[in-house]
């Protein structure tokens, strides 16, 4: 959709020339950070834009290079993002700093000892580990009697294709926490989103 001459007015403004309401500091303190858009909210992280466009503007078009995907967003390294002017490798670390927290936030809140009834509870405890890798690596979820969740363990990690993994290992990291039953998944290119079956899980 075109611009608006507004928007396009808004867009050659410094962001601090911006009604008070529509800038994304004020505007998360008047109305809570629910109310901002992902490129509002990213607009505060890296502070400012170039000098062609806001710091809102860069990011829309920054998300929008991802399809406006925060997942994909959240695989970028430092030169995905440098591709931007305005945007250098201290705001591009900043960016990353953030959705690695919103992605440990995640695994905190499955922190808890969850039991285990299907590869479903085991794909929501783990895709938020390993949603971003672009290697495969094989990991272990130790379980106790009441097949409530004890520690996941990597085991290996390897290249683009292909791991391997000890059963050694596996038995090691089982008896060290007294494990009554582990299940080891095989996460094969994690990045590209694909739901993991039960086939694809292993009850030892």
């Amino acid at each position: 959709m075109p611009a608006t001459g507004n928007e396009k007015k808004m867009k050659k403004l410094t962001i601090n020339r911006w009604a008070a309401e529509d800038r994304p500091r004020e505007k998360m303190m008047l109305k809570g950070a629910e109310a901002l858009s992902d490129a509002e909210l990213l607009a505060i992280l890296i502070g400012s834009g170039n000098t062609e466009e806001s710091a809102v503007a860069l990011m829309q078009r920054t998300l929008a290079c991802c399809n406006n995907d925060l997942n994909r967003l959240g695989k970028w390294e430092v030169h995905d993002f440098s591709r931007f002017k305005g945007i250098g490798p201290a705001k591009s670390v900043t960016i990353m700093a953030a959705l690695e927290l919103g992605k440990r936030r995640n695994r905190q809140e499955r922190s808890e000892r969850v039991v285990i009834h299907s590869s479903d509870d085991i794909y929501g405890i783990f895709h938020p580990l390993l949603c971003d890798l672009t290697v495969e690596e094989f990991w272990v979820l130790l379980l106790n009697q009441a097949s409530r969740v004890i520690d996941k363990v990597r085991i290996s990690r390897g290249g683009i294709d292909q791991t391997t993994a000890d059963v050694r290992s596996i038995l090691r990291e089982a008896l060290l926490q007294r494990a009554i039953t582990d299940i080891s998944r095989r996460f094969l290119e994690c990045c590209t989103g694909s739901v993991v079956t039960s086939s694809q899980a292993l009850l030892i």
